[in-house]
């Protein structure tokens, strides 16, 4: 990922699945599609770590689910719908449930995805619309092309980051 092109700033808001506390000293934003198997593994290797930096206080992540118009992506697209921003820790509850069945549903057409989300998974639509455009705009006007992408403080990077790295991040004063 060539991050020389990213200007992070425009992404650097609080659109997004916001958790943890507003008073955490960093501040994590994650563009993530939950039909990326990519997005999966990062979220998924560094799901307990992250857990516990929220817990500590010393971390909100701010998870942005993109919406990406290829199309082997827009399964995610039609999951991003079913995720209660209003309810974070039940959202991000959500988001682990889509990643743990991602194979399940990630080849179904798109009605199908939906009647998975609903059916399988218990998740309501719901009108994530503004978000979705919002996290778009931001995306766009970051220059931020590819999923997932991952801002903390002047640090971004994609799920190839190694545990030392992360923690050297996370861990600098």
């Amino acid at each position: 990922m060539d991050i020389s092109i990213i200007n992070a700033l425009p992404a650097k808001t609080m659109t997004g699945l916001v958790i943890g506390e507003d008073s955490a000293p960093i501040k994590m934003y994650e563009f993530m599609n939950v039909r990326c198997p990519f997005c999966k593994q990062w979220f998924e290797e560094y799901y307990d770590l992250l857990t516990d930096y929220v817990n500590e206080g010393k971390v909100q992540r701010i998870i942005k689910l993109f919406d990406k118009e290829k199309e082997s992506l827009l399964p995610g697209n039609v999951m991003h719908e079913h995720i209660n921003y209003e309810l974070p820790l039940k959202g991000l509850t959500d988001i682990r449930q889509i990643y743990a069945t991602q194979n399940d549903w990630g080849k179904l057409s798109l009605d199908g995805v939906r009647q998975f989300a609903e059916d399988n998974l218990e998740l309501s639509k719901m009108d994530n619309t503004a978000i979705a455009q919002q996290v778009i705009a931001e995306a766009e006007a970051a220059n931020i092309k590819f999923v997932p992408t991952v801002i903390v403080n002047d640090h971004i990077f994609d799920e190839n980051i190694s545990r030392e790295e992360l923690l050297d991040i996370l861990n600098e004063k």
